[in-house]
């Protein structure tokens, strides 16, 4: 069984009020995307990790790559206009059948463990998809600005990976581009695939904002100490 990754990277840092792109910004000591490739570079299925980069940042990757020394193997692919169209980019760079995991380069702290059952549920399922139960209480807001209490216990915020056959979410794909595509798993849906749903992890945090970047590095800190214990 083939296993592949496609890292996504087309993140601007307009939200994290950086000039720099999200997924260059430096988290304890090298950039944010170089750990999100080592997550999956740690898996047990070793997969071939795809990264798909806007094409103006390309040279600054590769020049970021020998900066920090970064030498773990992956193939740089172009970016689309949207998430989707970058995705679709990477899955064309995909020649054989196997199991692909789609996920974002600014979520850097989704473990070896969660990826590795990523792939496993999804080789069982034809597709696994990760979520965790909200902690706030939550609210449907309506457009006359009434809102609505919803079960919260009913509820999951969805994370990547987002991991599939590699024939089901190519398939998936060929379906014209629509605004309501927010993730694969929404493509996947909208073919007709049921969705697997399992539980995800918290400090399998998005890098969006500024603090993000402190509460990422705190997260480190405690896995390293977690580390030393052993």
């Amino acid at each position: 069984m083939n296993h592949y990754a496609i890292i996504v990277a087309g993140g601007s840092g307009n939200r994290m009020q950086s000039a720099i792109p999200k997924q260059f910004l430096l988290l304890d000591g090298k950039p944010v995307l170089m750990h999100t490739i080592a997550a999956f570079n740690e898996c047990i299925f070793k997969p071939q990790i795809l990264l798909v980069l806007n094409i103006d940042q390309h040279k600054y990757w590769e020049e970021l790559c020998l900066k920090y020394n970064f030498q773990i193997p992956h193939q740089v692919i172009k970016g689309g206009t949207q998430r989707y169209h970058s995705v679709k980019n990477g899955l064309k760079a995909i020649k054989g059948k196997g199991i692909v995991a789609v996920h974002d380069a600014v979520r850097p702290l989704a473990s070896a463990r969660l990826i590795t059952q990523s792939y496993k549920v999804a080789q069982e399922k034809s597709n696994c998809i990760i979520g965790i139960t909200p902690t706030d209480s939550v609210r449907s807001v309506q457009e006359d600005g009434k809102s609505e209490a919803l079960n919260r216990e009913k509820l999951a915020l969805i994370q990547t990976p987002q991991t599939f056959e590699v024939e089901l979410i190519k398939k998936a794909y060929q379906t014209p581009y629509r605004n309501e595509f927010t993730d694969d798993a929404s493509v996947a849906e909208y073919a007709g695939y049921q969705i697997n749903l399992i539980a995800g992890e918290r400090e399998n945090i998005k890098i969006t904002y500024p603090e993000d970047l402190d509460i990422a590095s705190i997260f480190i800190k405690k896995t390293k100490r977690l580390a030393n214990c052993e």
